[in-house]
């Protein structure tokens, strides 16, 4: 769908935000004196107060250019802030796009605001349909230009520029969760993020070979399973000051989790293509910093693996040496992200100078027990990072929740035969698993680890935007913070 910012109101649909209680705005007005007072008409007929949610639909006269008119409520009017008129924009695309009406301009009042809208719209109107091939007309959005009306239409195309980028970031990150794994194992995950140096990044490609050399055996150990190669990804963007600091994001990148020998139930196991939904968060992430132009140098890290049954795959009881030097005993081989990770914070750390690491992972089912699908968990070893992540989440929409570390968690690790074990019993699923990835990060770094596995796919009812199963969570969330904390 492609948007644009205008000071005339050109569609076929026109809508406008009223304030809960309040009158029509001005445009409205005209529009309801030119039609004879339809738009009011209609209001009161359809019981309409401005209420957050509430919509009405008028058909217009033929003597007018618009075809139809929306009366959107917004709220009350001091409440209503970016992420209101995000949910606005996005309402709108999902109750018209597939209208049968090509076009619809919607008036704004501040070119933040304006932005803001245009991004839910761009978030609502996202579909994955690349494999259908017999889709009816009717199945298809008819809805092709978004146009955002007000005066300061420079300002707001300014305004949006960062916010397309982020939803770019977002909608790749959903893309690459929808594909199928046939379609998306490992090595298929690494060419498309090399792909990506057409949009300004560096990339570089470690092989199983290399992986070897650097002693990666944790990370090796749960891709030894499938016929695919495992790969480790590194995506730069450097576009801070020369000889700063990095951000290092890295992710969790299991292209399909069949939980090996410790093997899943069969339902819902097609949902296992989205375990590297953390691994999608840092690639989209990437994209979007540099579509943005982002000024902050960050890396990104992604272990990209297939967790497969055969006859070489890992066993309970196996145990690992990982780049580390630390050895873990594996007890659940369906605890296995950890395992990635625990090598990809290593190399993060050993070839890097890191200002800062975040991981995301699909990690834990424990954490959809205890936060549901609203929040991703958030656990830190430092204060001030987790609550510039908080906040970040609260601009940005992606929201987390700060749950604890410590050492009685810890002890739950430990093992008869070796350094740690990668599971720590039933209770306390998610901190312990956490606490597994503490123990491959410095002391003296600032670090912080989102679980996100109770919001990067979510089936049933949802928030208009986020339409498809895969929510693309995390490129909006990072990108704010690295803005806020590393570019402000």
């Amino acid at each position: 769908m492609k948007i644009t910012f205008s000071d005339t109101a050109k569609a076929d649909i026109v809508a406008f935000v009223v304030d809960q209680g309040a009158k029509l705005p001005e445009a409205a007005q005209e529009l309801d004196e030119t039609c004879g007072g339809l738009l009011s008409e209609a209001a009161a007929a359809d019981r309409f107060k401005g209420k957050t949610g509430q919509q009405v639909m008028i058909v217009l006269p033929g003597t007018c250019q618009a075809r139809r008119a929306v009366l959107v409520g917004g709220g009350k009017a001091g409440e209503r802030d970016a992420r209101a008129w995000e949910k606005i924009g996005a309402g709108l695309v999902k109750s018209h796009a597939g209208s049968g009406f090509k076009s619809l301009a919607l008036h704004a009042d501040t070119p933040e605001n304006a932005a803001a809208a245009a991004g839910g719209a761009k978030l609502a109107a996202y579909r994955f349909d690349t494999y259908f091939t017999r889709l009816k007309d009717e199945d298809k959005p008819s809805l092709e230009t978004l146009s955002l009306v007000l005066a300061d239409d420079a300002g707001a195309k300014r305004a949006f520029q960062p916010v397309d980028a982020d939803t770019d970031g977002t909608a790749l990150a959903r893309d690459l969760m929808h594909e199928p794994p046939n379609i998306l194992y490992p090595a298929a995950f690494a060419k498309r993020i090399k792909d990506l140096e057409g949009d300004g990044l560096e990339v570089e490609v470690l092989g199983e070979k290399e992986m070897e050399k650097l002693g990666m055996g944790a990370l090796l150990g749960v891709g030894q399973g499938s016929v695919r190669e495992s790969q480790l990804a590194v995506m730069k963007w450097m576009g801070g000051s020369e000889g700063e600091d990095p951000v290092i994001l890295c992710g969790k990148g299991v292209c399909f989790d069949t939980g090996g020998i410790s093997l899943k139930p069969g339902p819902s196991m097609e949902d296992m293509k989205g375990d590297m939904g953390g691994a999608a968060a840092v690639t989209g992430t990437m994209l979007a910093l540099a579509r943005r132009k982002a000024k902050a140098n960050v890396i990104g890290l992604v272990g990209l693996v297939e967790n497969m049954p055969d006859g070489n795959a890992i066993r309970p009881g196996d145990i690992l040496t990982s780049a580390s030097g630390q050895t873990i005993e594996v007890q659940n081989t369906d605890a296995e992200g950890r395992l990635v990770l625990s090598d990809v914070l290593w190399y993060a750390q050993e070839h890097f100078k890191p200002a800062a690491i975040v991981d995301l992972a699909t990690l834990t089912g424990a954490i959809i027990i205890s936060l549901g699908h609203e929040h991703a968990g958030l656990f830190s070893n430092n204060d001030a990072l987790a609550g510039a992540i908080t906040q970040a989440g609260e601009g940005s929409g992606e929201t987390v929740w700060r749950l604890p570390l410590g050492e009685p968690y810890d002890k739950l690790l430990k093992s008869k035969f070796a350094d740690m074990r990668n599971i720590g019993g039933r209770a306390a699923g998610s901190v312990t698993a956490a606490q597994f990835l503490q123990r491959f990060v410095s002391k003296d770094i600032a670090w912080a680890h989102l679980d996100i596995a109770g919001v990067a796919w979510r089936d049933g009812e949802k928030d208009a935007t986020d339409p498809a199963w895969a929510s693309g969570f995390g490129p909006r969330l990072l990108s704010q913070w690295i803005a806020e904390s590393y570019e402000a």
